[in-house]
């Protein structure tokens, strides 16, 4: 699951005059925020915009007594600011179901300590780059014994951790280059996280990085035809891209990228995008902007996504007149997004995961765009069948991920589900149960109304590998 939960300090009436003052409160806000992660019960969350005192005082010990362990990490500022001041800087957090995950390593990305650390050769990339203190935060998992019950021993995929990553990058539609240059940092980041580990895993022995599927998710505040959903999409970015502004980076982006091809800039991950524009129109939704910033990206060749939590109703905003978010009806500007993914117990013969050399970067690495085309809505209780090509249902277990991240440890052959209805005040989300994670809840909420809005949950079939 990953969610931007949208800051106390950000929610203030000159931001969101559309929405009253009671909705914007923290104290209102915070009961239904943490009442839609709890609706969703995913193996993984992800969040944005946490303020350091929140987590600590709200959502680590809400999570604890569900069963979830968190990392967390405030924006770079947070270092120069007095103890007072300090709990009120957000940041990104991870949390995971304990009962299935443990805690290998946690890595911070602070993008202006890489930028200054890079700028040699570029002042824009001081002044432009480096006074952004956005993070990234990444948690490498291991797959408890206890999350595969049930699985036959050759199913298990114990070699096969997880390294979840999320971030909230620099906002300002000016600095596209920034942007850009921020998610460059991020990937090379958790390449070197893998090369790092790879080497101190275990005494004695090498750590197959090659094993560790990548669910990387959160506020990228870029459209879907950036820079940066280019460069994260399909591997690889021109080095004079337009979001580069002509402002002389490459010297200095030369060390924080792959180069394997001529003018073009790469990363060593092989990434597909759950969403896509026909599923989910907008992530985030307010007033003057109403589009898609927000992503989980997912490896491809270890990963298969079974189905996705799509867009509130349009008929629903409409009828009740939602110019933007928040609402009393929904606590943040953001939607979370929820997606189920299937991880693929690959074989020694089967080709590596999540990541690919720099020698074969160019011929590996390709755009998601052709395996969205294929998501199409699934009438009420229809079935679903996925074609796994020559991944067969005895080699494949299920997890689930939403910005809340789901691990479900299953066999499967196919999904069916059937449509529930039902209403509340505060989430108002009907789903189909696909899984024992799409589950239905019905709340009630502050308000006096009984609202009902629907987001479905859409199956992504035929996804070939």
């Amino acid at each position: 699951m990953c969610y931007n939960v949208l800051c106390d300090k950000y929610a203030t009436r000159q931001m969101y005059g559309y929405c009253p003052s009671w909705a914007l409160s923290w104290e209102y806000r915070k009961k239904a925020i943490l009442d839609e992660i709890r609706h969703y019960s995913a193996d993984i969350i992800s969040l944005q915009e946490v303020e350091t005192d929140q987590f600590f005082n709200f959502f680590k010990p809400e999570l604890k007594n569900d069963g979830y362990e968190g990392i967390f990490s405030p924006k770079s500022r947070a270092k120069t600011m007095s103890e007072s001041d300090r709990k009120y800087v957000d940041g990104c957090a991870i949390f995971f179901r304990s009962s299935k995950f443990s805690l290998i390593k946690e890595h911070l990305v602070e993008f202006n300590q890489l930028a200054m650390a890079n700028a040699e050769g570029s002042d824009h990339m001081l002044n432009r780059v480096m006074p952004k203190d956005n993070i990234g935060l990444a948690a490498l998992l291991k797959v408890k014994e206890s999350a595969w019950e049930g699985v036959p021993p050759e199913q298990v995929a114990a070699s096969q951790p997880i390294l979840v990553c999320t971030a909230h990058i620099h906002w300002d539609p000016e600095f596209c280059d920034v942007k850009l240059i921020q998610t460059m940092m991020l990937s090379n980041e958790l390449k070197t996280i893998l090369d790092e580990v790879g080497h101190s895993f275990r005494p004695g022995h090498k750590f197959d990085v090659n094993n560790v599927q990548l669910v990387l998710c959160g506020d990228f505040n870029s459209l879907p035809d950036s820079g940066v959903i280019e460069f994260l999409s399909a591997g690889r970015v021109s080095m004079d891209h337009q979001d580069f502004k002509e402002l002389g980076y490459k010297s200095c982006l030369q060390r924080i990228s792959n180069c394997d091809t001529p003018n073009e800039f790469t990363h060593s991950f092989k990434l597909a995008s759950a969403y896509s524009e026909d599923i989910m129109p907008y992530t985030n939704y307010t007033f003057d902007f109403k589009g898609i910033i927000d992503y989980v990206f997912y490896s491809k060749q270890g990963m298969i996504p079974l189905g996705l939590l799509g867009p509130i109703s349009s008929d629903w905003l409409r009828d009740n007149k939602v110019v933007g978010c928040p609402h009393p009806h929904i606590p943040s500007d953001h939607f979370p997004l929820l997606v189920e993914l299937e991880l693929i117990h690959l074989s020694s013969t089967q080709p590596p995961n999540g990541l690919i050399g720099r020698s074969n970067a160019n011929s590996t690495a390709s755009n998601s765009a052709g395996s969205a085309k294929a998501h199409k809505p699934r009438q009420k209780g229809q079935s679903l069948e996925f074609d796994l090509g020559n991944i067969t249902p005895s080699n494949t277990t299920t997890i689930t991920i939403t910005n809340d991240l789901t691990l479900t440890t299953k066999t499967t052959t196919a999904v069916t589900s059937s449509s529930n209805k039902g209403s509340s005040a505060t989430d108002h989300r009907n789903q189909h149960q696909q899984s024992p994670n799409f589950h239905h809840h019905v709340r009630k909420g502050k308000t006096a109304a009984s609202v009902n809005h629907t987001r479905k949950i859409t199956p992504k079939p035929n996804n070939k590998l």
